[in-house]
């Protein structure tokens, strides 16, 4: 990429102000005329990732600028959930501040459920055995 943009590589031969660039995108995408009340308008960025891995630099970079994400699973798709969000490294910056406390207890033990229910569905693919308590969480996250 660098090359094509005749500009010294940086990491992963992407040009050394790739973050810059992407700052500057997602933090102005659009300044409105003052005949339309000024202001700025927000983008939502959508980055598509090989396998789920969002550990490359396009990724991560993306993920430090913007306030939060929603990570959608092909997996989950796959079984027919929808939304196929990944609640596990779902996160949003500001999402608890702006919600009021009920919502906030309610949605943090939810999410803490279907987090531990998908860790206990891949656990429970292998053991032949479960217990009724593991049998009944299973039930529920379903």
């Amino acid at each position: 990429m660098s090359l094509l943009l005749r500009r010294p590589p940086g990491r992963v031969a992407y040009p050394g102000d790739v973050f810059l660039l992407h700052s500057r995108i997602l933090e102005r995408v659009a300044k409105l005329s003052s005949l339309l009340g000024e202001g700025s308008m927000a983008a939502l960025s959508i980055v598509e990732t090989q396998s789920g891995d969002v550990s490359p630099y396009i990724p991560t970079n993306v993920i430090s600028i913007t306030d939060g994400q929603i990570f959608l699973s092909v997996d989950l798709c796959n079984a027919r959930i929808r939304p196929a969000i990944y609640v596990g490294i779902s996160v949003s910056k500001v999402g608890s501040a702006a919600q009021i406390k009920a919502m906030k207890q309610v949605a943090g033990k939810l999410k803490l459920e279907l987090t531990q229910f998908a860790k206990l569905e891949a656990f429970a693919q292998f053991a032949s055995d479960l217990d009724k308590a593991t049998q009944n969480q299973l039930a529920r996250g379903q």
